[in-house]
């Protein structure tokens, strides 16, 4: 098992001391929570995209070069590039230049994004989002694969002979299809041969297991190998405390303020408390014991490769306890169990 970290850069007020952080201080946190994880033995840290706030992270590959620089071995993930709303040139163009600037180390994971302000802000049509998703991943897929493009689709000016610079550093940067609420990222994932990574945020375990039992269907359906298929799993929170109560208590105000948010009424959560939340959602709260049971769950039902975490939204001196805590009570315990 390998395991990432990833932030959204939301700016929100700390939902236990009320602090808000300056923008510059946010970003701050966030290239520090990556050089934690690196020197903790993370194997990926990643930064999300999202446009509006309270987040900031329009721009992922810049924050990434700026975490490139601090950082030589962690691997640098997009949790996800908006592709949706993004030009495919431009997109082929800013990460191969990470990826040259960072010494391979680049991971895009992509989607249409969760947040529906990105259409309207960008000039586009709400209803075609998924149209827009496989029409650019299309073009991407074959500007860092090919030289000399010449295509032409429904969204975008046409494109002849077209080469961008720089190629990226790996052959190619790998591209893994962010999964939350629809069987079309799971279908174009499987089209392309690509591995998937589920969301696993607001909903019970079984929403998204269907939608990864979909992507292993649709893997077979297009004539690939059952074994190659790969998955990643993120989960919707982290707090480890030795005694189980210390951390369903100490993650309640994290909880309560999520689920409050814009993005928690959005997505349309069933959990009604912190306690349904933990006994049928994905949130890694408890003893280490009880989170690693949890990974084991979860692992049974997707066949995951990877664990993400997130610690962005806790407290700044718990985010480094509870960075510490997964990295020497749990990591190991779950790679020497699912290696």
């Amino acid at each position: 098992m390998r395991f990432t970290v990833s932030s959204l850069v939301s700016n929100g007020p700390d939902p236990v001391t009320g602090h808000q952080r300056t923008a510059r201080e946010k970003l701050e946190n966030v290239i520090d929570q990556a050089v934690t994880a690196e020197r903790l033995g993370f194997d990926g840290f990643g930064v999300g995209e999202r446009h509006g706030e309270p987040f900031l992270s329009p721009a992922p590959p810049v924050l990434l070069s700026a975490i490139a620089a601090r950082t030589r071995t962690i691997r640098l993930f997009t949790t996800v590039t908006v592709l949706s709303i993004l030009d495919p040139v431009r997109v082929a163009e800013d990460y191969a230049l990470l990826d040259q600037l960072s010494g391979g180390r680049v991971e895009l994971i992509i989607g249409k994004g969760n947040d529906p302000r990105h259409f309207g802000l960008f000039g586009l049509d709400e209803d075609h989002q998924w149209d827009y998703l496989a029409e650019n991943y299309g073009l991407l897929h074959r500007l860092w694969r090919e030289e000399k493009v010449s295509w032409q689709g429904r969204f975008r000016a046409p494109l002849t002979e077209v080469t961008t610079y720089p190629r990226p550093l790996q052959d190619p940067i790998p591209v893994w299809h962010g999964s939350a609420t629809s069987e079309q990222s799971t279908d174009l994932a499987a089209r392309f041969g690509d591995p998937l990574f589920s969301a696993n945020s607001f909903h019970p375990l079984a929403k998204y297991q269907a939608l990864v039992d979909h992507y292993r269907e649709r893997w077979e359906h297009h004539g690939r190998d059952p074994k190659d298929a790969r998955v990643g799993t993120s989960f919707g929170g982290l707090f480890v405390a030795r005694r189980s109560q210390d951390a369903v208590e100490g993650f309640r105000p994290y909880w309560n303020a999520l689920f409050d948010s814009a993005a928690g009424k959005h997505n349309n959560s069933p959990f009604d408390s912190l306690e349904d939340a933990l006994e049928r959602g994905s949130a890694l709260v408890g003893s280490p014991q009880q989170v690693i049971e949890k990974i084991h769950r979860y692992h049974e039902a997707f066949g995951n490769e990877v664990v993400g975490i997130g610690v962005d939204s806790l407290t700044e001196s718990v985010q480094h306890e509870q960075l510490e805590l997964f990295a020497t009570e749990v990591a190991p315990v779950i790679r020497r169990e699912l290696p």
